[in-house]
């Protein structure tokens, strides 16, 4: 929740899918993807498509995202003075379903990495979100019980990962992922500024 790339993932995905005849508008990608979890090529592969094919598919997408990403992403507005503040009174660690390779890609030129103690990624864990295993792997790394935690997440398959696990969370709802049903959170936060006060009184 510290970068809002779902937009251009997006973008990417809707360029590589529209051959097939797949129509990737916002609710079918915050649906399927961002809700649920899973991936809309398995959409392409459902039209009988190879194993081949869909890898090579997915491929070209990828590297479509990582031009858009060469581009640039903007930080969340009060990341970095939630960051600073946070600073050397909490171990905190990054939990995300990116690719090792597209998180490098996105926050090598952001300055923001120093402030936490590890980044789990796409690999690191078994299940990816909705799935609870990125947040356990997360919680037995930095030695504290899920209960002991506080996730900060951006959607829907990330609160339901949280709350899985057994870990409080606050949701701070992105372009794409507003309107979502974050019943489950412990608060639905307007900025990342807020999150200082909330972890730091717990």
């Amino acid at each position: 929740m510290l970068v809002d790339t779902e937009p251009l993932f997006l973008l990417a995905t809707r360029e590589h899918l529209e051959p097939y005849g797949i129509d990737v508008s916002e609710a079918l990608y915050v649906d399927y993807c961002m809700r649920r979890g899973h991936s809309l090529f398995d959409l392409v592969a459902e039209q009988g498509v190879g194993d081949d094919e869909v890898r090579r598919v997915r491929d070209a997408r990828d590297a479509r995202y990582m031009d858009l990403l060469r581009d640039g992403v903007r930080v969340i507005d009060g990341v970095r003075d939630a960051l600073a503040a946070l600073a050397g009174r909490l171990p905190m660690a990054i939990v995300t379903a990116s690719g090792r390779e597209h998180f490098e890609m996105i926050h090598r030129p952001l300055g923001l990495l120093g402030h936490f103690d590890f980044v789990l990624a796409q690999g690191d864990y078994e299940n990816h979100k909705p799935h609870p295993d990125p947040y356990l792997a997360a919680a037995r790394r930095l030695g504290f019980d899920p209960s002991e935690c506080l996730a900060v997440e951006d959607s829907e398959r990330g609160l339901q990962a949280a709350v899985a696990a057994g870990m409080p969370c606050v949701v701070i709802p992105s372009g794409l992922s507003r309107g979502g049903d974050f019943a489950g959170a412990r608060r639905v936060l307007a900025s990342a500024a807020e999150v200082p006060g909330l972890a730091l009184g717990r």
